[in-house]
This record gives C-alpha cells, sequence and structure tokens, in this order.
C-alpha cells in the first residue's frame, strides 16, 4: 500500500475567550453533561485567558516532525487536523483533497486503544472523509504506540528528573502516581476483541516507565478529569481522593506522572498543576507533576518510525515494542463499542 501523506489528528482547544463554550459544545455533544459542569469547565480554561495550550503544542508537534522527516528522508508531507476546534478534520481532509492526496495515514494524539481514545478518532476521519465527498482521500490510522520505547522512555526519564527534586531522605515514604482520563466504567469493560484495552494498556505502560525510572518504590493508577452525570459510574480513584488516601497512610511526598498524555494540555495544567497540587499543599505534600513527551526527539521519531512500519510490513524487526499486550495495525470490526448514554 502506498501513501503520500501523513496528518497529525488531535483533540483541538480554544484559542481565545469567546472559542471555549462553543468549543465545550462540540466537546460535549449528545453526552448529556449538566449545564452547571459546562460552566466549571469554561472556567478551567478562562483561568488560562480563554486558551486551551493543546494547538500551540500540535503546532509545535507538527513543525518537529517536518524536521525530522526531512532529516531522515521521508519525503512525506504532515498535515494536521483537530476533532473539536480548529483546524477541524474535515478543512484538512478538503485540502488533502484540493493539494491531489489519494491516501493518508493518521497519527493521533493518544497513545491507548478504547472508544474515546482510538475508536472515536476513527470515527471522526470517517466523519470528515463523508464531509469532503467521494473523492475525500483514505486515511489510515496508526497503530496504538502505549508501549513504543519513544513514548515510555521520555515518560520514565521526567519521573526520574522529577524524583530527583524531592528530599532523598524521605524515599521511603515517597510515592509514584500514574493519573489518565477518568472513563464511564461501561466504557471501560466495552465488549469486543478490544475491550479492556484502555485500562490494561495504561497499567502495562506505567510498570514500563516505573520500572526504567524508580524500581523498587510504590506506584498506583489512578484517574482525572471525570465528567458527565455524576449518577453515572466512572473509574475511580480520582487523584485528590487518592492524595488523600495516601497522606492519611504516612505518604510524605508524591511524583505525579501525567502518563495517559502526550503533552501539557489543559487537563494537565489545570486537574494536575492546579487542583491536585492545591489539595496536596493542604495534605502537607511534597508535590511534583512530571512532565510528558511534548517535542521529545524519541517522541518525534516515533512518529516517524511507526509511519515506516506501515510503508514497510515486511520489516518486523524495524517494530519496537517494551510491552507484551497484543496490538495490531488495523483496529478489528466492532473494537471498543461507546458506552451506552443513560
Amino acid at each position: 500500500m502506498s501513501y503520500d501523506a501523513v496528518v497529525l489528528i488531535s483533540f483541538g482547544g480554544p484559542e481565545r475567550p469567546e472559542d471555549v463554550l462553543p468549543f465545550l459544545a462540540n466537546v460535549t455533544r449528545g453526552r448529556n453533561v449538566p449545564p452547571d459542569r459546562l460552566a466549571e469547565v469554561a472556567e478551567h480554561y478562562q483561568h488560562f485567558g480563554g486558551v486551551s495550550p493543546i494547538n500551540q503544542q500540535c503546532r509545535d508537534l507538527l513543525a518537529a516532525i517536518r524536521a525530522d522527516f526531512a532529516a531522515h528522508g521521508l519525503d512525506l508531507p504532515v498535515h494536521w487536523g483537530n476533532r473539536n476546534w480548529h483546524p477541524m478534520l474535515a478543512d484538512t481532509v478538503a485540502q488533502l483533497r484540493d493539494d491531489g492526496i489519494t491516501s493518508a495515514l493518521g497519527f493521533v494524539t493518544s497513545a491507548y486503544g478504547g472508544y474515546s481514545s482510538c475508536r472515536q478518532y476513527l470515527e471522526d476521519i470517517s466523519t470528515a472523509r463523508a464531509a469532503v465527498g467521494p473523492d475525500a482521500p483514505r486515511i489510515e490510522k496508526l497503530r496504538q504506540y502505549w508501549d513504543h520505547p519513544g513514548f515510555v522512555e521520555p515518560h520514565a526519564d521526567a519521573v526520574a528528573n522529577a524524583l530527583a527534586t524531592l528530599d532523598p531522605a524521605r524515599r521511603d515514604s515517597t510515592r509514584l502516581v500514574f493519573t489518565a482520563h477518568s472513563i464511564p466504567v461501561s466504557m471501560a469493560a466495552s465488549a469486543g476483541p478490544q475491550g479492556g484495552r484502555y485500562e490494561a494498556q495504561l497499567r502495562e505502560a506505567a510498570a514500563l516507565v516505573a520500572e526504567r525510572a524508580a524500581p523498587g518504590l510504590p506506584y498506583d493508577l489512578v484517574w482525572q478529569s471525570r465528567s458527565g452525570p455524576p449518577q453515572v459510574p466512572w473509574l475511580e480513584p480520582d487523584v485528590n481522593d487518592h492524595l488523600r488516601a495516601l497522606a492519611a497512610d504516612g505518604v510524605t511526598s508524591v511524583v505525579v506522572s501525567p502518563i495517559g498524555f502526550v503533552s501539557d494540555h489543559l487537563e494537565v495544567v489545570w486537574d494536575l498543576d492546579t487542583e491536585a497540587a492545591a489539595t496536596a499543599k493542604q495534605l502537607g505534600l511534597d508535590f511534583v507533576r512530571a512532565g510528558t513527551p511534548g517535542t521529545d526527539r524519541r517522541f518525534v521519531a516515533m512518529v516517524r518510525e511507526l509511519v515506516t512500519e506501515r510503508l514497510n510490513p515486511a520489516d518486523t524487526a524495524a517494530r519496537r515494542r517494551l510491552g507484551t499486550l497484543p496490538a495490531w495495525d488495523t483496529c478489528p470490526a466492532g473494537c471498543c463499542q461507546p458506552a451506552r448514554r443513560p
């Protein structure tokens, strides 16, 4: 199979105050999110001037990928389109068509399986192509990369660097806490070929990072950023509740690693750097938040490696993985069905 472009596909975010509510309307369409919850989340964005960091992070990643491709002789143009805000994916697909692109590979800024982290991106691609029409280029999503060295190693280095800032005399009472976006319990346990992959992959990624960055240090995987109706069960514990439990158990210091994310977007800088940090301060916990891959050269190189994997499927030796969970290039039909709405 030949391809003539790569598309960076991300979540998107507002870039001025008046964008916030229309952006949130796109994100929550059909999800029955209570209005007071929307207003609460909108205030998080206004705390940062109505600007999410994610679009600039995508611009930086886009530039880094293009430079890496050029340096390694990979002659493919790289475009960018978002799920929820400009540049919208449908507009990007239309531009690809106008540029004569017929077949592209899609790299999404989510390392994991699951509905919102994988399948929904496939639906976004399908919707965007349908909006453009019958001459829209084909776009194939690249594989999940939770256990790729280019994702694991930057996270591990960030954890090690964060740990080095804490008092070594308190090592015995220090805890490593990995966080990821919570999802409904029904979604986490969804049926089908990839049912339960989101949580399983996160646990494997956390183990891979922990064993490289802090061997022997106790660690947990907890959740953040839940939304939706309060009567719907979501994965727990929430990071703030977990910090309270750790403090009650005598933990004095925590390193929090947002293993579920590839960059320091709003759900990192608000939910962790603002809310969780404030909780830790109230509890008297030493709190350090580890960084995310962002534009780390290994993460950028990983994108190229995932592309060359697909370009050269017979070269199985080039397929770099650190984990043991099943992985595949093309998701099976029916995988990761969405949770039923109440």
